[in-house]
């Protein structure tokens, strides 16, 4: 959650078994291949099946809005295969009592269920904060609603669990927890956040890592990094996910935000590197926020979307063009999209539309794109022209590319979204900065044809 500081593992008599079934065993530990529903199979997640299952969704933040249960199809809606839902033990929030209802909406919704009590946030630091002990008894409370549900939930048994307080004690509390899990019979797939409020700015986490993978009589854990102003460069965000990817750990970027400002979170390298590397990834969030930059859809309603929210759905490396649905519920393997640049078919003169939306600040803009196609025939491949007036220069953008990056520009579609049937549209996007001067763009032609300004 954005609310945080800144600062921001058989037996001798086993042994030839496990070399014959090429399994990695530890004494006592049952073969990851023996668990339960979702589970991890070296580095990744995977369902019952075997079938690899990458994590593209959302946060949603059901405690504080217990009656914004259409969230749940309207995330569905816009193509993502998992959400994050914000549950409280009773220490701060709720206490969540309607899991069972939770579960039924993801599961109605075609769903991955990853529950986490949000009370946890901070602790040591926040003084009001719950313990991972506290979160672990509260998930003993709900063992009935969630024993069964093992192919469809994830339990994130306490979100940022630990503030910048002596953050070192996130090892021993974390496996504590997991093991309090697993002796009260839980078989489920468990996330665990770091420390930091998630972020990790002091490594506790990585460094740590194995010692939290030992601890799981299952060996089924995920490790959970939030992503925000501390991995503000590519570096930081590639440095750390090689850490992991070295050491063969799973891991999930179960938070993050988006460059809204200096010294944010630079997304776009996130999610073309949670993509190029197959993990999973849980942006924050889908609405209610009370820092509402970071709301993907305006009170709720999926027909108006944020900048944030068309980057996470509609945008290159985003949701719609990387989910793929859970087997447990039919899901397919996804169709490769080729990325050889179509013929282009222009669009005859005036049958395109093009709306343009600005969200500004001090020295910098945001803004929005949606092409559509009013023509009669499909377009397969476009290019769109357009003049940025002066002194505004697009600094990155999401959906195209972008060339130069200022005056006269020509966004050429990505691999996703290069076909527009008849009456469809995308919208694409960018950030840019201003020196004053704030007016649009005065018109646009689509493959050499005009458009109608909306």
């Amino acid at each position: 959650m954005r609310s945080m500081p800144w600062v921001a593992a058989v037996g001798a008599a086993l042994v030839a078994v496990a070399v014959a079934l090429g399994a990695v065993l530890v004494t006592g530990i049952q073969p990851a291949h023996a668990a339960v529903g979702l589970h991890i199979s070296g580095t990744n997640i995977v369902e019952a099946n075997g079938q690899k299952f990458t994590m593209r969704g959302v946060n949603h933040p059901h405690v504080w809005y217990t009656n914004q249960t259409n969230s749940f199809a309207d995330i569905k809606a816009l193509g993502a295969n998992t959400v994050r839902v914000v549950l409280g033990s009773g220490k701060r929030w709720g206490p969540s009592n309607d899991v069972a209802n939770v579960i039924s909406l993801c599961r109605q919704n075609r769903l991955i269920c990853v529950l986490e009590v949000h009370d946890t946030t901070g602790y040591g630091e926040e003084g009001a904060a719950a313990s991972l002990d506290e979160a672990a008894d509260y998930w003993i409370s709900q063992k009935s609603a969630l024993v069964g549900q093992e192919s469809h939930v994830v339990i994130n048994i306490g979100n940022e669990p630990i503030g910048n307080t002596n953050a070192a004690q996130w090892t021993s509390a974390t496996t504590a927890a997991i093991q309090k899990m697993r002796s009260n019979g839980f078989e489920h797939l468990l996330m665990i956040d770091a420390p930091n409020w998630g972020q990790d700015w002091q490594y506790v986490m990585r460094d740590n890592a194995q010692t939290i993978l030992n601890a799981d009589t299952k060996r089924n854990t995920v490790l959970s990094i939030h992503m925000y102003a501390v991995f503000n460069t590519a570096a930081s965000i590639t440095d750390y996910l090689n850490r992991f990817q070295a050491n063969g750990w799973p891991l999930v970027i179960g938070e993050f935000g988006w460059r809204f400002g200096a010294n944010e979170v630079d997304h776009e390298t996130l999610l073309s590197e949670a993509v190029s590397r197959g993990l999973g990834y849980l942006g924050w969030s889908w609405s209610g926020n009370t820092d509402p930059i970071l709301d993907m859809a305006t009170a709720f309603d999926p027909g108006r979307l944020t900048t944030w929210g068309q980057r996470i759905f509609n945008g290159a490396n985003g949701i719609k063009a990387t989910a793929r649905e859970a087997t447990i519920y039919g899901g397919a393997t996804p169709t490769v999209t080729s990325t050889v640049t179509p013929t282009s078919t222009p669009p005859p003169t005036g049958a395109c539309r093009v709306a343009y939306t600005m969200n500004t600040w001090n020295t910098g803009f945001t803004g929005n794109v949606t092409i559509t196609n009013t023509g009669s025939s499909t377009v397969n491949g476009w290019r769109l022209v357009f003049t940025l007036p002066s002194g505004q220069t697009i600094t990155n953008g999401w959906g195209a590319s972008y060339s130069p990056a200022s005056a006269q520009v020509t966004a050429t579609n990505a691999a996703w979204n290069g076909t527009l049937a008849p009456g469809g549209s995308t919208t694409i996007g960018f950030q840019a900065t201003h020196t004053g001067n704030t007016t649009e763009p005065a018109s646009y032609t689509l493959n050499g044809a005009a458009c109608q300004v909306a």
